[in-house]
């Protein structure tokens, strides 16, 4: 058998070269995704220090959903802690019931299958494709017609004899799903959809922001997303009914008087302080620069690995204008043997890189969930390289 090492050693050491003609040649590490603050971040977190307004009520979590509205086109928002309190929240408000299924892509952070689970219900994987990284439609629809069975416009898994409530496409790194493709299916076979757009603050699928397409979706502001609060995640939908049932779950159920403590129904504690809402209140405001500066390294990164074969950059799907939230190279299935190879070189070159999470079936809690076959997720898998992100490796650029 032939040995491919000293070539593989090539490839791993070319692809930190095309990388340092795109990060400079530095001594210092260059991190994943680091946060950036430039705008008015010490000026309204001071305000909520000098007026003590720090906890879950006050005038930057108001505005802060507000320009979330705004800026994705959604009539609701609703401030929580975190994407995946966002998400749970989604889920129960999109009819989730104990003993359902909930089918969700393979290909995705755990948290996704983890609010499922947080509504006693069950992760059913599914298949993604390499265009968008997200659910496939096709793969979709073909297992479903397998293995559902509709009941008076309900679907059923014939398998488990649990009901399949909901489906939950997750757009990638900032990369619209096909929604145009995944829409019909749903529609098909009587499932409800909510986004994970966790990942695609800022991200348009035909020039309609992400998150509009379902009866609710999820959006993070961890520290290594587009815009952060520190920790913080919030509730997009359309409806005005589940707008005030998610403000009302996530506030624990208080119905409004001026003093009295009454709670009409067993909630949670979601809110988001406002001291973490000012921070998302100042980086709303340079959101726009922030995602021109992920396009333009983008289009640096392209430019450096053009010409090198066995890896490419991945690009935004047709149609669809991405916040490139995480670079990503892709290698060919041939060359996916090397990928640890690449992740060990451009680390100890201090260019931070990760592999992508490792698929839900593979993870312990979930080895015996129900799922399709998952080709395109076990292969992505092997070949994708999530490369630094920041937006401030770009000092500008449209």
């Amino acid at each position: 058998m032939h040995d491919h090492s000293v070539d593989d050693r090539a490839f791993a050491d070319e692809i930190v070269v095309r990388l340092r003609s795109v990060l400079g040649a530095g001594g210092d590490a260059v991190a994943l995704h680091e946060p950036c603050f430039s705008g008015n971040e010490w000026d309204y977190v001071k305000e909520c220090l000098d007026t003590a307004w720090v906890s879950s009520v006050g005038k930057f979590v108001d505005r802060f959903e507000r320009d979330l509205c705004s800026i994705t086109g959604t009539a609701h928002a609703v401030a929580v802690v975190n994407g995946t309190a966002a998400l749970h929240m989604c889920l129960k408000l999109a009819g989730v019931e104990p003993g359902d299924e909930v089918l969700v892509p393979a290909l995705t952070f755990v948290a996704t299958a983890n609010a499922v689970r947080y509504c006693d219900a069950f992760p059913h994987f599914v298949d993604v494709e390499e265009r968008t990284l997200g659910v496939s439609p096709a793969a979709l629809r073909d297992h479903l017609a397998s293995i559902a069975d509709l009941r008076a416009g309900v679907c059923f898994n014939r398998r488990t004899g649990r009901r399949i409530r909901a489906l939950v496409p997750m757009h990638t790194f900032g990369h619209p799903v096909d929604l145009d493709g995944l829409l019909p299916v749903a529609t098909e076979f009587g499932l409800v959809v909510v986004e994970d757009a966790a990942e695609s603050l800022g991200s348009l699928y035909r020039g309609r922001h992400t998150g509009n397409f379902g009866c609710l979706a999820a959006l993070s502001f961890n520290g290594n997303k587009i815009v952060t609060t520190g920790g913080g995640g919030a509730i997009l939908t359309n409806d005005p009914d589940l707008a005030w049932q998610a403000k009302h779950l996530t506030t624990t159920g208080k119905i409004s008087h001026p003093w009295r403590f009454d709670h009409d129904v067993v909630a949670y504690n979601y809110r988001l302080p406002n001291l973490n809402a000012a921070l998302g209140c100042a980086q709303l405001e340079t959101l726009p620069e922030g995602i021109e500066r992920k396009r333009e390294l983008f289009r640096r990164y392209r430019a450096a690995f053009s010409g090198m074969s066995g890896v490419r950059v991945f690009e935004e799907p047709t149609d669809c204008r991405s916040n490139y939230w995480l670079q990503a190279l892709l290698l060919d299935e041939d060359r996916a043997v090397v990928r640890d190879e690449v992740l060990a070189a451009t680390n100890a070159a201090g260019l931070m890189t990760r592999p992508a999470w490792t698929p839900m079936h593979y993870l312990a809690p979930y080895v015996g969930c129900p799922r399709m076959a998952l080709p395109v997720t076990e292969s992505l898998a092997r070949r994708i390289i999530n490369v630094p992100s920041s937006q401030q490796l770009v000092g500008g650029g449209a």
